[in-house]
């Protein structure tokens, strides 16, 4: 099917929405852009790789390693 992307995994729907609402303002407005993106055409290559990078920010934010803008920053330089 045209614009579908099946990911072979056994990560539910509901465990990948409550993925998303662990991750911090700026990465979720960051998602939901790509998502609504007008240009469809990423690859399910591309997705996962950006999926996978908003996962690591996640992961270094929470060691400590980097520092994320707040919602209010990014909204200030939107």
């Amino acid at each position: 099917m045209a614009g579908s992307i099946h990911f072979n995994t056994n990560i539910t729907f509901n465990q990948l929405i409550e993925l998303v609402r662990q991750l911090p303002e700026k990465q979720k407005i960051r998602l939901a852009s790509i998502l609504v993106e007008d240009d469809n055409t990423l690859t399910k290559e591309e997705v996962i790789a950006k999926i996978k990078e908003g996962l690591k920010d996640v992961k270094l934010h929470k060691e400590g390693k980097i520092k994320l803008n707040t919602l209010e920053d990014f909204l200030a330089n939107v």
